[in-house]
């Protein structure tokens, strides 16, 4: 538990709900590659593989105790190259991704020992964007037209972040 009361810890069985739940909002739904609502079958089928993966990372972002977030690293190789993806509780108070930014790169970057964090965001995702500039990610490239939803095809943002340019926040 940090000065803040944040902290991350695995996901276990007990929270598929609540991320399913999450994952399933239209808030966060409308920002992901797969963009269907998950059956509750298909979302443990997907824990039960990803749990046992040694390049998986699945975690809970908590404030006093509070499951507020998830968080998914997958390493690339044994390098310590990560890719990672998150989102946040739908009725999280306003300021909770940040903290969640800060939180898990400092776990990333401290207890996993990453070398580099790499980001995507969707090009209409303006706030995914911000998100991981003011945390101090790179903008790599742009895969132009590199995801099509069905109706239109999108621009994907890559962002990248070194261990040696993480400012560990207090």
């Amino acid at each position: 538990m940090s000065k803040t009361g944040n902290s991350v810890r695995p996901m276990e069985s007990r929270d598929l709900e609540m991320v399913l739940r999450w994952r399933n909002d239209e808030s966060v739904r409308r920002y992901m590659y797969t963009r269907h609502e998950i059956t509750l079958e298909e979302h443990a089928q997907w824990f039960k593989r990803a749990i046992v993966a040694a390049d998986r990372h699945l975690l809970i972002f908590e404030r006093e105790g509070v499951p507020l977030g998830f968080i998914n690293f997958h390493e690339k190789g044994p390098a310590g190259i990560a890719d990672w993806g998150f989102y946040i509780a739908p009725e999280a108070p306003r300021g909770t991704g940040s903290e969640l930014g800060k939180t898990v790169l400092n776990y990333g970057f401290g207890s996993i020992n990453l070398h580099k964090v790499c980001g995507q965001a969707l090009g209409f995702n303006t706030g995914s964007i911000r998100f991981h500039e003011k945390l101090g990610f790179t903008r790599e490239g742009v895969l132009r037209q590199q995801h099509f939803d069905g109706r239109t095809y999108h621009d994907i943002i890559c962002f990248g972040l070194m261990h040696n340019e993480w400012h560990k926040p207090a």
